[in-house]
């Protein structure tokens, strides 16, 4: 009996062991949430409302998120005047993206995304602060571009692959780091962020949340704020017990959902 066992046993043990050394293999599904869809692949436009410097940030991080099967992002003009930059109204089934001097708050980007009753996505905003990216440490292209494909990636339903700093680079954008470059450089999606998306949405709705066309006409934009405060509850936290991700309860089963990437060994101001 021993004969037969024990190499059963060895065997379960390797798997459990190679499950525990690969947090890139569990899903990082956002809790389920999604864009209603009533075909795939669909089409999620980026609203254009970032300055000249982030432009191709902008168009890297659409190229890159094109590459699934399942989805595809177009980028589209959108206002850039500071007033807008600085409160980058969501527009119903779109995603704005947006940079601007939003202080010295401790916080290097964010995605915000509204979820309707029917726990589907209606509206996204990306937002990143140059008043860290003028900095010296910031100011530089790998910072710039995993913090943008990142936070564009949670208005798709993503969540990360691995929250702690100080683990090895996953080379995903979804991935927490204190070193973009790696190796491997955490910068664009990798195929597990491919596959996810295929499972979240793997399915057709029966109506879309999704705007088909390129105007920014219809209901009011919303904004969804620069602090904590604005952002609701605290229900996720990293690997060193920062908040990462608050929801703010809208009413009516709607909700605001907040991701926010801290600056290396930052997290909310007290208070």
């Amino acid at each position: 009996m021993k004969l037969v066992r024990l190499p059963i046993l060895i065997i379960a043990a390797l798997a459990a062991a190679l499950v525990a050394a690969s947090p890139a293999l569990a899903s990082h599904s956002w809790n389920g949430y999604h864009w209603a869809t009533t075909s795939s692949p669909f089409t999620l436009q980026l609203v254009d409302s970032v300055t000249a410097g982030w432009d191709s940030y902008l168009g890297a991080t659409s190229t890159d998120w094109s590459v699934s099967s399942v989805l595809d992002t177009a980028v589209i003009a959108g206002a850039t005047d500071s007033q807008t930059r600085r409160k980058c109204p969501a527009p119903s089934g779109q995603v704005r993206v947006c940079n601007q001097t939003y202080g010295f708050n401790g916080w290097l980007g964010v995605a915000q995304v509204w979820v309707d009753a029917a726990r589907h996505i209606a509206k996204g905003a990306t937002k990143l602060n140059d008043s860290y990216f003028n900095t010296a440490t910031y100011n530089r292209p790998e910072w710039k571009q995993m913090v943008m494909c990142q936070e564009v990636g949670h208005t798709f339903g993503l969540g990360h692959q691995d929250e702690n700093f100080d683990n090895p680079n996953l080379g995903t954008c979804m991935d927490y780091t204190r070193n973009p470059l790696g190796p491997p450089a955490n910068l664009h999606p990798n195929q597990h962020d491919y596959d996810q998306l295929v499972a979240i949405y793997n399915h057709l709705d029966s109506r879309s949340t999704v705007k088909t066309t390129s105007s920014l006409a219809g209901s009011a934009p919303s904004e969804g704020g620069d602090t904590p405060a604005q952002w609701g509850q605290p229900i996720r936290r990293d690997a060193h017990g920062t908040p990462i991700l608050y929801r703010r309860d809208l009413g009516g089963g709607q909700h605001l959902f907040t991701w926010v990437i801290w600056i290396r060994g930052g997290g909310p101001p007290a208070r």
